[in-house]
């Protein structure tokens, strides 16, 4: 009985060394550069950026534009430069607007 109690000891509660270890740079393929076409370069620029940093400027973007419906936040209205994102619609939703990003960003 005092074996299993010893060994359990010794398995149980990590170190925080093997804790640092496991926790290494993060991001994997979100923080992956990735390089926008042209119809997205209008809108975040034309440097390689991360995904979450193109989601960012886009939403600051339809933020200082003021391109959110007013009635319903959830729907986003295209001007010039995001319509041509938005593969010529109009409006899409909040949630169609990572699908369209997607369509236009390229790996390297």
């Amino acid at each position: 009985m005092a074996e299993k109690k010893a060994s359990a000891k010794k398995s149980g509660g990590g170190s925080k060394a093997g804790a640092a270890k496991k926790s290494g740079g993060g991001g994997g393929a979100f923080m992956a550069p990735l390089t926008p076409d042209a119809a997205l370069a209008a809108v975040v620029g034309k440097d390689p950026l991360p995904r979450t940093e193109v989601t960012k400027k886009i939403w600051d973007y339809i933020r200082s534009n003021n391109l959110q419906d007013p009635n319903d936040k959830r729907t986003i209205r295209a001007d010039a430069k995001l319509k041509a994102v938005f593969d010529g619609r109009d409006s899409v939703t909040m949630f169609e607007l990572t699908k369209h990003v997607n369509a236009h960003l390229k790996k390297g």
